[in-house]
């Protein structure tokens, strides 16, 4: 009966094993449990056998593991195994007992500690073979069913009796990786169940415990559950190194985009997948570094701008040189196909519109083709009354103002032209204050023009003389007085 139900538990966890094992996945981190099937040969060394290096002699079993991931370097797993110890009639005689056998059925469950070396640090954790040590607890049931002889006599004693008892194992063990979803491993361990009649003989006057079996297991392990894989490209969130992979790119082991030129750009953004380039051009390659990828580039070993397709462009006119006829023209120049100089006059002034600048009105060389003053504007400029400033100061006096309203009245009927007004000073005072004085003197006038009249303040350039340029002598007060004045000319920018 005993034995009937020793069979019965260890046969349904098989069948258990059996159904769960298609649906599984190999034990990682990524699916921390694990089920192993597998099945075992174990010698034994009791009182009456010692056979324990035996190969020849050994009793066939099998059993089941479940292992759950703690880290790269441990693991903890149940196993349970059953199997049969066995002695046929042994002749001769030991402890006064003699000649004898025994059946014994067991059922093991062990609590190990696994040591594993594929860590990472001496083996990767995904290598092909992962060797490993493993050391535990746990506890033993035997189902003993012996026959002794006592004596010389031919009486036999039938001893049949169950026993739980702890037991305590070590061993190492061998994987090997066959797949991300499968692998193989084989473990020999030596076992210590804390009794001393596995054999049903205890021997005598004595509490050492003798009995012991070497248990060699040969399987295959799976994994439980599913890795989590966020963005589905196949490799774990664990090991993916590009967890955010848009859906359908293909990526290497580390769940990165595939990348066969290795310019660090994926080949799905790649525009020249199979030529090294830079990030800026979408990954194609750039030889002469003008930012014009080389498949579009006319020049591609000579630096160039994108308005001649790569090639150089000395003068700037737009045309490439290789197609320059005149390779030296001015910045600025409007220029043909060739890069030679476009010849228009708009107004017909003889003044080319490129230096022309006043091309839409007809004008004249000396004024840069713009039209010069009318007869009675430039008689008065050619004479324009000088404006005086109070002693020491920058204040213009009030007899100023009609010149100054005359010179804004032409400023406004002649936008093409410009104003210079120059500041002066007397010999009152040191060279510098002076100097300061005349500039100030001229920011007034400009101010009046700006301020007064709107004259925009680009049109008007001012500066100081100090007491440089006296139109009379320093020796009298109207000489001063003269002295003290801002002086103006009209001219075209």
């Amino acid at each position: 009966m005993k034995k009937s139900l020793l069979k019965a538990s260890l046969g349904g966890a098989f069948l258990l094993s059996m159904f769960a094992a298609p649906d599984s996945k190999a034990q990682s981190a990524d699916r921390p449990w694990g089920l192993s099937i597998y099945a075992s040969a174990n010698q034994a060394r009791t009182n009456i056998r010692n056979d324990i290096w035996d190969m020849s002699n050994s009793s066939w079993g099998g059993g089941l593991g479940i292992n759950r991931y703690l880290s790269p370097t441990f693991d903890l797993g149940l196993q349970l195994n059953y199997f049969n110890l066995r002695q046929d009639r042994v002749t001769g005689t030991m402890y006064g007992f003699g000649p004898n056998s025994f059946d014994n059925e067991m059922g093991t469950a062990n609590l190990g500690l696994k040591l594993k070396l594929n860590n990472g640090k001496i083996l990767k954790e995904d290598a092909f073979l992962k060797p490993y040590l493993i050391a535990g607890v746990g506890a033993t049931y035997a189902s003993v069913e012996a026959y002794i002889t006592q004596g010389a006599g031919p009486a036999q004693m039938k001893y049949d009796d169950g026993k739980l008892r702890m037991n305590y194992m070590a061993g190492a063990g061998l994987g090997f990786r066959l797949t991300e979803s499968i692998s193989l491993f084989a473990q020999s361990t030596l076992n210590y169940p804390s009794t001393n009649s596995l054999d049903g003989i205890a021997p005598p006057d004595t509490d050492e415990l003798n009995d012991r079996y070497l248990q060699h297991q040969f399987g295959i392990s799976f994994g439980l559950g599913k890795a989590t894989d966020t963005d589905g490209d196949g490799v774990s969130d664990r090991r993916d190194k590009c967890p955010d992979t848009p859906a359908g790119v293909q990526v290497d082991k580390d769940g990165c985009p595939l990348d066969g030129d290795g310019d660090g750009v994926p080949d799905y953004l790649d525009q020249c997948p199979t030529e090294a380039g830079s990030a800026a051009l979408n990954g194609c390659p750039d030889r002469d570094g003008d930012g014009i990828r080389d498949s579009e580039d006319e020049c591609p070993d000579q630096p160039g701008t994108a308005a001649t397709r790569g090639c150089p462009d000395a003068d700037g006119d737009g045309v490439a040189d290789k197609n320059d006829t005149c390779p030296d023209t001015p910045a600025g120049t409007r220029v043909d196909a060739n890069g030679c100089p476009v010849v228009l006059d708009r107004d017909g002034d003889g003044v080319n519109d490129d230096v022309d600048r006043c091309p839409d009105q007809a004008g004249s060389a000396e004024n840069m083709g713009c039209p010069g003053l009318d007869a009675a504007d430039s008689t008065y400029m050619a004479n324009v009354p000088k404006i005086h400033f109070e002693f020491n100061r920058a204040v213009l006096r009030r007899s100023s103002y009609a010149t100054l309203d005359r010179i804004s009245t032409m400023l406004n009927k002649y936008p093409y032209y410009n104003l210079r007004i120059a500041g002066h000073a007397d010999h009152i005072g040191s060279n510098e204050y002076n100097q300061d004085l005349s500039m100030r003197r001229a920011e007034a006038a400009k101010a009046y023009f700006t301020d007064q009249k709107g004259i925009s303040s680009d049109r008007i350039i001012t500066e100081g003389f100090g007491e440089e340029r006296p139109v009379a002598p320093n020796t009298t007060n109207a000489g001063r007085a003269k002295n003290r004045r801002a002086e103006f000319r009209l001219f075209i920018q």
